[in-house]
């Protein structure tokens, strides 16, 4: 059986294999998991394949692949093979990256401070000084405990010999250990009974260090709890999937740069209850991003004034600011002398050797050993590829080395690792496995009794059987790192197994801001695109019924659809003809530039929908989707009224099922009550200024056809099933206005907002409702027998106060705005975690 799971496994005798010996026998860590390969059946493979995949897709993890038109929520790949490491290699490696980071912290801490090892020449300056990387207001920053460097990361090759070479130090932002656990809770479930036999160590006590670790080296003040947030860049970040996975894992709210305020040298977080101190920020957002105010104006991420926070040693940030420093390959060829210098000790896991062509010996070197190097940037912020010297030939060499020559201090020249290769498990042949290069990347967090490193961690294997470097972005894959233990394994869980009434967790009003404000317009953006889609397929419908004619009826639904901004306004001396409002439709369906077009709002309905895509199904996610293409994407050349028609249908299928989403899939919290609001005060407002636009410009030129007022406002299967009649002035001006159990009229929405708002008011006060009262007042109470008497005036006095209630909607808009949302009015207030 084992010839047949070998028989296409290459096995060349310059590589090292991880799982295979030189003389072809298994490797004893190996053993147990090849054996179980070699006995399972085809199909139950298949079926595991698919479980993995399922996972991954019902947890909707995904790598965003920036430049990819398919890159954006592109499902993590998953090989479900682990890399197996054994006990004995496990404590070698575990000594070597503490030590490490041990290293790189005391270095952070003199480049900042002292400044010894430049004055000692043990790094050059014109390293240190002549890259972005440095931030010079960092200089003399001290941190809570003295850590720098609270999280670290290396990227490790094993060379033919076997000898582990370091070649990347990840210390700005290290990334990679939430999928590192989420490829553990997958693979573990694919093989639950072989991880229990194999006694493989548990991840979880990692993550307990690291969460307790950020609590500990928080400044609190007297009487507080520590409040750690996890700063993401966004939704559209390549690693948001880690982002909000690692918040959730860790108790720690996701939080984006606008969630966050700086007063009086303080961070805080934007809350609907109002603003709560932040102690710790656990930060996935680079160095210079982090403060548009000192050290990246042009930052949208950031949050101003955070700079002046840590320097007065108000919050903890992991890692440091300025920590970016030593990813420059270039730093690793000086760690030796500065472990010695530093530590009094030997560096026990090498670097891969490096030289930094700035040093004029090692430019010679680089340049005259170029086929057995790998030439990088110096400085993270240089964007370049790596180049593998023994690959460049004739001109593109020649060209290549006189940019080295140029700018000599920007490159580095690293001796070339030929990686070592892991098993894969073939999904184009029946029980065969494939050999892959492969690195690892390992984790380590600061702890008070040192650095502890993860047990396990991420393995990247290459894509196809001739690639050189490992990367997601170039079709790699993933493996979880299976770290054998000697003895027992320590069963500890950050996931409790019994749940007490302290524990129970239910919904309440400590939101964040940005994510109520996102909630909010996401509806009001569902509702805008709804009244619109809704407006212009009666427009078309009208068009193509009228062959062209324009009628009173379908004047009025234009000036109207021009009066709520859904249409563009014409010079009242031009005249509508044909063309132009076929063009005026064109644009307000597909219009990309077109305020207000189906298009337009479709868009800003994608982007607030995305910053709070943990919150959508995946059923909603995709309806999103189709949407944005059907309308921006696959726009016909020349599209056809019919065409537009079908187009503004499905816009409405959407819709409706968005408006389930908030009906039946949002728990009933502040958020949800928001997320209401905006869609009533946006169906509240159109309603007022397209009957108000009705009541004052067309009631007497065109009263006799009224079904398209009825089409327009949703109304109209209600009115034929209360009156078997031609609609009429009167009974539409009652369903659409003054009925309190029409859903879609303007009453409805006024007492369902004051209802909501009310409910609001009790749990989080001080709401603008008294005017919007006395305007609600003043049309409830409007005497429809004034339209038997005197029609015109009575048609008027109603415009007038749907005029009125039309601004009041929008001022409440503007006041929850302020209030909730921005915190820059009167009410806001500071309150302190408690």
């Amino acid at each position: 059986m084992a010839r047949t799971l070998l028989s296409i496994y290459s096995h060349p005798p310059n590589r090292f294999d991880e799982m295979m010996a030189p003389d072809g026998v298994i490797r004893p860590q190996w053993r147990e998991l090849f054996d179980h390969l070699d006995t399972a059946s085809p199909e139950g493979m298949r079926q595991r394949i698919e479980f993995a995949e399922r996972c991954i897709l019902e947890d909707g993890v995904a790598y965003n692949v920036y430049g990819d038109p398919d890159g954006q929520d592109r499902p993590w790949a998953l090989d479900p093979i682990p890399y197996v490491m054994s006990a004995d290699e496990w404590r070698y490696l575990e000594a070597g990256i503490a030590q490490r980071a041990r290293v790189l912290n005391a270095l952070l801490a003199d480049l900042y401070g002292e400044q010894k090892l430049l004055a000692k020449g043990l790094i050059p300056p014109a390293l240190v000084f002549g890259q972005h990387g440095y931030l010079w207001p960092c200089l003399g920053t001290q941190p809570p405990g003295g850590v720098f460097l609270h999280q670290y990361a290396v990227d490790l090759a094993r060379s033919p010999d076997g000898q582990w070479w370091v070649i990347a130090d990840r210390t700005q932002t290290p990334t990679g250990s939430g999928y590192a656990l989420e490829n553990r809770v997958i693979v573990s479930r694919v093989f639950p009974r072989l991880f229990r036999d194999m006694r493989v160590h548990r991840l979880a006590s990692f993550f307990a260090e690291l969460q307790s670790g950020l609590e500990r080296l928080a400044p609190v003040d007297p009487g507080e709890r520590p409040l750690v947030v996890v700063l993401t860049p966004g939704p559209f970040n390549a690693t948001f999937f880690e982002h909000a996975y690692l918040s959730r894992y860790l108790g720690f709210p996701l939080v984006e740069g606008q969630d966050l305020t700086v007063r009086g040298d303080t961070v805080y977080l934007k809350t609907l209850n109002g603003l709560q101190r932040v102690h710790a920020i656990m930060r996935r957002v680079n160095d210079d991003y982090c403060d548009p105010m000192e050290l990246r104006g042009d930052s949208a991420l950031g949050v101003p004034g955070l700079m002046g926070a840590v320097r007065a040693g108000r919050v903890f940030l992991s890692n440091a600011l300025g920590s970016g420093l030593l990813g420059s390959s270039a730093m690793m060829g000086f760690l030796p002398a500065v472990a010695k210098d530093m530590l009094g000790e030997e560096l026990s896991l090498p670097s891969v050797a490096t030289w930094w062509c700035g040093e004029a010996p090692a430019l010679d070197y680089a340049m005259e050993n170029l086929d057995a190097l790998v030439l990088k940037p110096a400085y993270p912020t240089m964007r370049m590829e790596p180049v593998f010297g023994h690959a460049l030939r004739g001109k593109e060499r020649a060209e290549m080395e006189a940019r080295v020559r140029s700018r000599p201090h920007a490159y580095v020249a690293q001796e070339w690792v030929r990686l070592s290769q892991t098993p894969v498990w073939s999904r184009a042949h029946e029980r065969r496995l494939l050999a892959r290069n492969v690195g690892l990347r390992m984790y380590a967090v600061a702890t008070p009794d040192g650095y502890k490193v993860m047990p396990g961690g991420l393995a990247r294997v290459a894509g196809s059987s001739n690639a050189l470097v490992l990367s997601m972005q170039r079709g790699g894959s993933a493996k979880d790192i299976w770290v054998r233990a000697e003895g027992a394994v320590d069963p500890f869980s950050l996931l409790k197994k019994t749940v007490t009434v302290s524990d129970l967790v239910r919904s309440g009003s400590n939101l964040s801001s940005r994510v109520v404000e996102n909630l909010f317009w996401l509806a009001r953006y569902s509702e805008r695109i709804d009244l619109t889609a809704r407006v212009l397929r009666v427009c078309v419908s009208q068009h193509i019924e009228n062959g062209g004619d324009i009628t009173p009826s379908q004047e009025a639904l234009l000036d109207i659809a021009r009066r709520v901004r859904i249409l563009p306004t014409h010079d009242p001396e031009q005249n509508d003809t044909n063309a132009s409002i076929e063009a005026d439709l064109m644009g307000g369906v597909y219009g990309p530039d077109t305020d207000n077009s189906v298009a337009d709002i479709s868009r800003r309905l994608q982007w607030s929908a995305a910053q709070v895509r943990e919150r959508l199904s995946l059923d909603h996610w995709h309806s999103l989707n189709r949407l944005q293409r059907d309308v921006n994407i696959r726009r016909p050349v020349r599209p056809e009224l019919g065409d537009m028609v079908s187009l503004l249908d499905r816009v409405l299928q959407v819709s409706s099922s968005l408006t389930g989403f908030s009906l039946d899939n949002m728990t009933r919290d502040s958020g949800w009550r928001f997320h209401v609001i905006g869609r009533r005060i946006e169906r509240l407002a159109f309603l007022c200024e397209a009957l108000g636009s009705f009541l004052s410009q067309h009631l007497e030129r065109d009263s006799d056809n009224l079904e398209w007022l009825l089409q327009v406002t949703d109304s109209i299967i209600t009115y034929r099933s209360r009156y078997a009649r031609t609609p009429e002035v009167l009974s539409v001006v009652d369903l659409v206005i003054m009925d309190e159990s029409n859903p879609h009229g303007v009453i409805f929405q006024v007492v369902e907002v004051l209802s909501d708002l009310a409910a609001l008011d009790d749990e989080l006060g001080d709401l603008p409702i008294m005017d919007l009262r006395r305007v609600a007042h003043a049309l409830r109470t409007f005497d429809l027998s004034r339209f038997e008497s005197r029609p015109r005036q009575a048609a008027t006095q109603m415009a007038e106060v749907l005029s009125t209630l039309t601004s009041e909607a929008h001022l409440l808009s503007d006041r929850i705005a302020s209030r909730f949302f921005t915190h820059t009015d009167g009410v806001s207030h500071l309150m302190l975690a408690s």
